[in-house]
Parts: structure tokens; C-alpha cells; sequence
């Protein structure tokens, strides 16, 4: 939800520590209660009172009204209403004509039971006992009519569906005094875990900030999770309260200074972390809880692994990537996560201004770069990430990613041994030709800074190059598509800038990389595949995992490897995820499709997908059992001369045979999207996804609406 709130630099305070992510309702603890109100109030005030209910994974739980249970043999609205008003025109009129001075039957009975004598009066005699009797009788007989057309005309069903909603809705619309103040004391806008803890001018400073406007939803959940982790930590309680004592809502900034994001594009809730991306469609197609409700992600699907297919046109950017980059980026800001965004330049990911990094290789004016070896330290890794890079898995069996990884290493780790730092992208390139020049000279090197041990590596790669098969001539090809001089001084080496590197995964940022795609295309997919590679190992060697780090590639075509499906399954462990858009699974090595779909949690499968990206979809969501008609047509023969007679008149004018039908139903097992109904039964703006969160729980797929 977008709230107004103060924007731009707020207070200088320390930076926020780590701690456990998210607020209270994001851990399924604390859902805000809804407040009576009898005053206008802010947005912010509005946002915190509104319930939320989490009915199902992936659904957008600020403000939902759950649907209720099932009922599989419910009546429609109108045909229940107008067989009660039936029912109650029959009751009427059978009464009317019972209470006729014709048609008085209905009375025999009593006087059949009771004595002649109550009916016979004597001069100054009331009748006491036939009056009273006789009304008896008179209620009694009333209120079986009534029994009889309550039952026939589904009253209780009726006071069931719409008086009872009613009743509630109006014993709740007043509460009690006493449940006032409890409310009271839960109110979230109040700070009431704060005031608990003995902070009272703290908890009233809060709470003055929200009602005057000048906190918004990205404050909120900063001092939240700044509080939290105060509590863990007692000896900064008293840091925590006298920054905000000073500051109000601007303590405990993010480093950047930023407290929200300029023009907001999605429906946000940071209590809950949750972005919408549209509504579920009001379908038979879709399970019964899920039809008609808002559709969101969250860090708990991202988790593991968000896969998203469609043509260009179909709106992954717009209506996926775009939000959930953005929810990320405010995430960051309330120091819960950290987002890495990729894409080509001139994608829409959000105005340069919502971001601390802004990467573009190949553009002269931008003024950060790129580590070409992800800040690592170790020969082995840095090869080990380079090589799963500059292999793109559709060169066949002979680009062995092992074997790179080792020839790499050959290179690498002399060079940095005799040079302290990795080679530039020019030395790389030379070192793996084989040149004698550069080779001679490294060797020099070695022996003048006393590392000996490592010229037996590099002579093991002087004798590999050169001879045929050598995987060192196709690195070294690879290798020269950066060495252009649309990217001089760009991965510098040599100290004199300091490129961004993965591996601080560990701080709320937020980084966008432009890859320049319309003129280097084959570099821009071979550094998207380097990111993705750097990102895994970054993620998953991290020590504090309590910001949650997405990787986020608008266009992950032909930068998907074996190393990288395997690395995905391990990104949920590690509190990370990463999102993947392509156009279709053709940009994905055909070994690796249903793999990559298999270790994607979140699947989602736009409109326009052709049935062979269909049928991979459909075998990864499997079948389900459903309820089949059958109906059989036969002649119908049956009757005597007179019917046969009528009938064969009949077909003589119509010129169809009289039929008999019977239906057969019985339970079969179906897919639940067919490979056709992916290609051609979702409408325009249309998109079918199955989400599972880091914990397990799953949805089938639900067909959504991305523009509502």
C-alpha cells in the first residue's frame, strides 16, 4: 500500500543492525486488529488497523475477506428467494381459504377433541374454557403452516445467508467498553510493545509520528525491526530510544537517506512484505478459495526461485519484475532485504533514483563498476564463477565446465601470487592464448616475488595450450567479447576504482545492472550468467542471513547452466532467491528445462506460451481427479402403436428421431492446465502460476488477471 509519509534525507543515525527479518505479522504473529474510529485518520493509521488474512499461499492478505467453506450443492440466490416468496404466497393463501366462514374444516379436529360442553353457553357463562382452547388450537395449527412452508420454502437457509451476516455486522459495529480498551491497548499505531517494555515517551514519540504524518510504511517496519533487534540485545535499548527521541520517524535510516521510493507503480504491504501483481479470475478453472482474491509475492515465495515464461509483449516486466523489484527496493530501505536487478538498458526496473548502485557497462558516464570475479579471494572460486560464465551450455560436451574451471586456475592463481590481485581482462586474455610474451613475463614475476611452488601450474598450462581440444583457445574467445573498447575501464583491477562486488550481500542494497544488450549481445548474456553464478555463491556463503537477497534477471536467456539449477535449489536455505523471466524454455539447454522447472518453486507461465513451453508446464503441475458426463443418445422405441404412431408423425415434420438420454458420470484424472489450454485458453493479460513458500506450502495453479 502506498502511504504518504516524510520523504527525502532524514537523520544521520548509526546504521541498522542486523537482526531478524521482517515485522511480527511477516512471521505469521500479530495480525493488526481493526480499531473503531470516530475521528479521521491518517493513511498510515488506516494501513496498520486493516486485518489481514493469509488464506492461502500467494494470496494478498491486506484487507482480504476470506470466501466461505464450500458448498458444492449450494441453491443460487434466486432461485432461494424466490422459492421462499412462493412458499410464503402458498402459506398465505392456505390460510386465507382456512379462515373462511366456508371453509372451516381445519377447526374439526378440535371440536372432535373436546367436550360439547365447552361450546354450550348458559345465561352469565364465558366460555373460559373454549376460548382458551380454541386459540390454542388456533396458534398451534399457525405455526405448523408455518413449519410446513419454512421447510418448503428454505427459510432457515434464507435467515442463514442474509439476516445472520446482518445481525453480526451490526452487534460488532459497537462494541463494548470493555472491548474498546482492549483494542486500545492492541492498537499498533500506539507502539503498545514498546510502552510494555517500559519506553513510554519513546512509544508516545511514535505514535505522535504516525498521526501527524509524518511516518510512512517504510518507517514503520525500519523502527520495527530496529526495536526487534534492540530487544534481542537489551544493552541498545537505550541507543534505540534516545535516536528516536532525537530524530522521531527519521531514526535508524537507511544509509542512503532515502525513506521511500519516488513514484511508487504496485500495491505495497511492508507489514506483510507482500506486492500485488493482480486477481485471481473468478473461475471454475481455479480452486474455490482463490477465485476472486488479490494475488501477491512476498519474500517467502521468492525464497524459492520464481520462474516466469512468457512472449515478448506479455507483460513480465510490467506486471512481475517491475513490482517485485520494487517491493525489494522498499524492502531494503526498512533494512530487511537486499536486491540485485538485471537487466538490459532501457528496461523498466525503476527510475535511477531507487537504487544506491547503478551498473552500466559500456556506458562512459556511469560512474560504478563491475568486479569480474565477484570479490573473491580464492583462485578456485574466482575460476570456478568465471568458467560457469563464459560457458553459455549450448557449446556441447566439449566445453567441460570442470575442465575450464582447472585451466582458469592454471592462470589464476599464479597471477595472483606473483601480482597480488586477478588479471585484467587484456591479461586474462593473453594468459589463456598461450602467449610466450605473457607467459615469460609471469613467470619472471613468480620467480621475483619467491613463489616458486606456482610455476609448476603455469607450466602445465604453457604445455595444454596450443594443442588441439584445448579448452583454453575457446575461454580465451570468450574471454576477448569484454575486451572491446566498448569496455575500457570498465572491470578494473588494478585499484584505481572500486568495483562493486556480490559478496556484500550482507547490507540492505539496492543495484541495478544495465547490460548493454542492442550492441553486445553475446557479452551482456555472458555477464548475466556471471552475476547469477557470483550471486549463488555469494548468497549461500553469507554468515548473517537475515536480510533476505534476490537476484532478479528481466531476461535470463541462455544465462541458465547446470551449475546454476543446482545452485537455485540451494538459495532457499540461505534466506535468498532469485527471479528468472525468458521468453521460452527454448533459451534453456534442453537437458535443463524440466530441471530448471523443478527447482523453481513459483512457476508462472504467461499468456502466448506455445504448446511445446505449454507441455512442460503441464507435466510439472501434474494431473488432478475430476467428474465427467458422458450422455448416450438412443432411439426410443418404447410405447404402444398410439405413442409410435405420434412419434413417427414427429419425424415426418422434423426430420429428427426421437432419443433417449442417460448420463454416466464418474471420476477420471485430467491435467490440470493442458499443454492447449496454456497456448491458447489464457486471455490476453492473463498469466497461470503455482506458488510454494520456503516452508512447503503449495497452490495449485491459478489462472490470474495481471491488470486488475
Amino acid at each position: 500500500m502506498d502511504v504518504e509519509g516524510s520523504h527525502g534525507r532524514g537523520g544521520t543515525g548509526p546504521a541498522v543492525p542486523s537482526a531478524p527479518p521482517g515485522p511480527p505479522a511477516q512471521r505469521g504473529v500479530g495480525v493488526p486488529p481493526p480499531m473503531p474510529q470516530h475521528t479521521p485518520v491518517a493513511a498510515l493509521e488506516t494501513w496498520l488497523r486493516t486485518p489481514r488474512h493469509p488464506s492461502g499461499p500467494g494470496i494478498y492478505a491486506y484487507g482480504h475477506v476470506p470466501r466461505p467453506p464450500e458448498e458444492p450443492g449450494r441453491i443460487g440466490d434466486r432461485k432461494l428467494i424466490g422459492g421462499a416468496i412462493l412458499a410464503l404466497l402458498c402459506g398465505m393463501l392456505v390460510w386465507s381459504l382456512c379462515n373462511d366462514s366456508y371453509l372451516t374444516f381445519w377447526f374439526w379436529p378440535y371440536l372432535w377433541l373436546t367436550p360439547k360442553a365447552w361450546r354450550v353457553a348458559h345465561p352469565g357463562d364465558r366460555l373460559v374454557a373454549f376460548n382458551v382452547t380454541s386459540r390454542m388450537y388456533y396458534a398451534l395449527c399457525a405455526a405448523l403452516l408455518i413449519v410446513v412452508c419454512g421447510h418448503f420454502g428454505r427459510w432457515r437457509e434464507v435467515l442463514r445467508r442474509y439476516v445472520g451476516p446482518l445481525v453480526r455486522k451490526v452487534s460488532t459495529d459497537e462494541p463494548s467498553p470493555q472491548e474498546e480498551a482492549a483494542t486500545a491497548a492492541s492498537d499498533p499505531v500506539d507502539w503498545p510493545d514498546v510502552r510494555d517494555a517500559g519506553y513510554r515517551e519513546v512509544a508516545e514519540r511514535l505514535a505522535a509520528e504516525a498521526r501527524g504524518g509524518r511516518m510512512n510504511d517504510v518507517d514503520f517496519v525500519r523502527l520495527h525491526r530496529a526495536w526487534r533487534f534492540a530487544l534481542a540485545e537489551p544493552r541498545r535499548m537505550e541507543a534505540y530510544a534516545d535516536a528516536v527521541l532525537r530524530q522521531g520517524a527519521a531514526a535508524w535510516t537507511h544509509p542512503s537517506g532515502a525513506r521511500d521510493l519516488p513514484g511508487r507503480s504496485a500495491r505495497h504491504d511492508l507489514y506483510t512484505a507482500q506486492v500485488r501483481i493482480g486477481a485471481a479470475a473468478d473461475s471454475d478453472r481455479n480452486p474455490y478459495l482463490y477465485r476472486g482474491a488479490g494475488m501477491a509475492l512476498d519474500p517467502a515465495l521468492l525464497g524459492t526461485s520464481l520462474l516466469a515464461v512468457g512472449p515478448p509483449g506479455s507483460g513480465k516486466t510490467r506486471h512481475i519484475v517491475r513490482p517485485v523489484v520494487e517491493s525489494l527496493c522498499l524492502q531494503a530501505l526498512a533494512g530487511t532485504a537486499a536486491v540485485v536487478a538485471v537487466g538490459s538498458a532501457g528496461a523498466d526496473l525503476g527510475p535511477a533514483e531507487a537504487f544506491d548502485v547503478v551498473i552500466a557497462p559500456g556506458d562512459p558516464s556511469c560512474g560504478y563498476d563491475l568486479d569480474l570475479y565477484g570479490g573473491a579471494t580464492d583462485a578456485d572460486e574466482a575460476a570456478a564463477l568465471l568458467a560457469a560464465a563464459l560457458l553459455d551450455g549450448f557449446e556441447g560436451p566439449d566445453a567441460d565446465p570442470r575442465r575450464a574451471a582447472t585451466a582458469l586456475s592454471q592462470v589464476l592463481g599464479p597471477y595472483r601470487a606473483a601480482h597480488g590481485r586477478f588479471p585484467s581482462v587484456t591479461e586474462l586474455r593473453e594468459l589463456l592464448e598461450g602467449g610466450a610474451a605473457a607467459i615469460a613475463a609471469l613467470r619472471e614475476a613468480l620467480d621475483a616475488a619467491g613463489e616458486h611452488g606456482w610455476v609448476r601450474e603455469l607450466a602445465a598450462r604453457e604445455r595444454q595450450s596450443g594443442r588441439r581440444g584445448d579448452v583454453g583457445e575457446l575461454l580465451a574467445d570468450r574471454i576477448a567479447l569484454l575486451d572491446r573498447p566498448a569496455f575500457a575501464g570498465f572491470f578494473d583491477v588494478t585499484g584505481r576504482s572500486k568495483p562493486f562486488a556480490l559478496n556484500s550481500l550482507e547490507h540492505p542494497l539496492r543495484v541495478r545492472i544495465d547490460l548493454p544488450e542492442r550492441g553486445h549481445a553475446e557479452a551482456s548474456r555472458m555477464l548475466a550468467r556471471l552475476l547469477l553464478a557470483q550471486f549463488t555463491a555469494a548468497a549461500t556463503a553469507r554468515r548473517d542471513r537475515s536480510l533476505f537477497a534476490c537476484l532478479v534477471l528481466d531476461d535470463a536467456t541462455h544465462t541458465v547452466t547446470a551449475d546454476a539449477v543446482r545452485a537455485l535449489q540451494r538459495l532457499r536455505s540461505a534466506h535468498a532467491g532469485a527471479v528468472l523471466s525468458l521468453r521460452s524454455l527454448d533459451d534453456v539447454p534442453e537437458a535443463l528445462r524440466s530441471a530448471l522447472l523443478g527447482a523453481a518453486g513459483c512457476r508462472i507461465a504467461l499468456s502466448g506460451v506455445t504448446t511445446w513451453d505449454g507441455r512442460r508446464f503441464a507435466e510439472a503441475w501434474g494431473t488432478t481427479w475430476v467428474e465427467e458426463s458422458d450422455v448416450t443418445r438412443t432411439p426410443d422405441f418404447s410405447g404402444g402403436f398410439l405413442k409410435r404412431t405420434v412419434r413417427g408423425i414427429r419425424r415426418v415434420f422434423t426430420g429428427e428421431a426421437v432419443t433417449t438420454e442417460s448420463v454416466t458420470v464418474r471420476r477420471v484424472e485430467r491435467e490440470r492446465w493442458s499443454a492447449s489450454d496454456l497456448a491458447n485458453a489464457v486471455p490476453r493479460g492473463h498469466a497461470v502460476a503455482s506458488l510454494t513458500t520456503v516452508a512447503g506450502d503449495s497452490s495449485p495453479p491459478v489462472l490470474i488477471d495481471l491488470t486488475a
